[in-house]
């Protein structure tokens, strides 16, 4: 009697992607690699969802790189049973509901592609609800190993991005939720929503604030954490907080660079695959 074949199992690493190839690599392949040695048992394979990105990429550097829906093709064509996707996004926004949309309809088509397919959640989703975890205060304890010393007169502004999706709440709800942390010096906004950076300034007054670090909250230091955070126009966070009189430093790196949020992924995808309401149920 022969042996059953065991099946094909792969994961799918979904992001917004990079042009920047340093930054790819310390951001999003250091998220890969460490899902890889996680999950040795799966094919990991990479899908952005930005077509502008893979556009930049193919051009300049000759870099071939699936979208999500070329991603899934592709590993129909190869004979995988059950896929897993888990995506880098920071908040369940636009970007998170593209693949939402689209792994529903594999996993409702007729003539199904796969045997199991399943949606992990990204970083900001679960809030401890109904035995769920809190992944703000699993946040929040990673980020606080990046963070610098505390001293009274110092702050920390975490740059996120925003956007008109309701999902962009989350930053809100991360804010009171670093309060509950007791990390009443480290703030958040948005360049495109709320809370905005005005706001930001105008809390760091009233508590005498002198110095400012630059953080971006992204998973990659690309464009916006370059221009829209630490650049030299004058509409820049770095420029606007330097115009209101305090002394800024820059922290320029992106979470995936750091082994806690990595970390955060690998448990993230886990719950997918041993307890589907702790991922997304589809």
């Amino acid at each position: 009697m022969q042996a059953q074949t065991a099946k094909k199992k792969a994961i799918v690493v979904v992001s917004f992607g990079t042009s920047y190839p340093e930054t790819l690599k310390l951001n999003i392949e250091s998220v890969e690699n460490r899902i890889r040695e996680a999950f040795p048992d799966y094919e990991v394979r990479r899908a952005f969802t930005s077509r502008t990105v893979i556009s930049l990429l193919a051009k300049r550097d000759g870099v071939r790189t699936d979208n999500e829906v070329q991603a899934l093709e592709r590993l129909r064509t190869d004979g995988f049973q059950e896929v897993y996707i888990q995506p880098l996004h920071i908040v369940p926004g636009a970007e998170y509901d593209k693949i939402r949309r689209m792994v529903n309809q594999y996993a409702h088509a007729k003539d199904r592609a796969f045997e199991k397919i399943r949606l992990s959640r990204p970083l900001l989703y679960a809030m401890g609800q109904d035995n769920h975890p809190d992944d703000y205060e699993i946040a929040i304890k990673a980020l606080a190993s990046q963070l610098p010393e505390f001293e009274p007169a110092s702050a920390v502004v975490l740059m996120g991005h925003g956007g008109m999706h309701p999902a962009n709440a989350a930053y809100g709800v991360f804010q009171l939720k670093l309060e509950d942390a007791g990390l009443a010096n480290t703030y958040i906004y948005t360049v495109e929503g709320y809370p905005s950076l005005d706001r930001i300034i105008g809390k760091l007054k009233q508590k005498q604030v002198k110095k400012v670090t630059l953080m971006p909250f992204l998973l990659v230091a690309g464009d916006h954490a370059a221009k829209d955070m630490a650049g030299e126009a004058e509409d820049s966070a770095k420029s606007q907080l330097l115009a209101a009189g305090f002394e800024v430093d820059v922290y320029f790196r992106g979470l995936g660079e750091n082994k806690a949020f990595q970390d955060i992924y690998v448990a993230h995808l886990q719950a997918a695959i041993d307890h589907p309401p702790h991922g997304h149920i589809i």
